[in-house]
């Protein structure tokens, strides 16, 4: 799995022009999913995501997750996380799991983070969705597991 990771002032997606998930400070997270994928993968992505700290403690320092300052997260399926661009100048996606494959796992991510304490908002799969997003910083992370 591959997440890209946004600290966040508030975060929105709409689906249709209405809002479907929002959140106020804490992470916006796009989680795509490949094939070699399973539920101990989307375990360890959703213990990084709820441990990752990069939120700032009294003295500035990011020492600080997500848990401990407001537990608000907005997931967001983005199978484009594996778009290959080496060749050509159309991405492949061939490394992307099947939708049959990955809203399941996408789910479990989201599951888990609710079981660790987490506020979680989603997006709706296979919809085209808009996302608002207010950097806090602005931090942003990549993270494969």
């Amino acid at each position: 799995m591959r997440a890209l990771i946004q600290r966040v002032s508030r975060a929105s997606v709409s689906v249709d022009q209405h809002v479907v998930g929002a959140i106020g400070n804490g992470l916006c997270v796009f989680v795509g999913v490949t094939h070699a994928d399973d539920t101990n993968t989307a375990q360890k992505l959703a213990d990084k995501i709820w441990n990752l700290r990069v939120f700032e403690d009294e003295q500035g320092l990011m020492n600080r997750a997500v848990g401990e300052v407001t537990g608000e997260v907005l997931v967001i399926s983005q199978f484009t996380l594996y778009g290959d661009t080496k060749k050509g100048r159309r991405p492949s996606f061939i490394q992307a799991a099947r939708p049959e494959t990955a809203e399941p796992l996408i789910q479990f991510v989201c599951e888990a983070l609710i079981e660790l304490g987490a506020n979680v908002s989603t997006g709706e799969f296979q919809k085209h969705m808009e996302v608002e997003i207010h950097n806090d910083g602005p931090i942003t992370l990549t993270i494969d597991v």
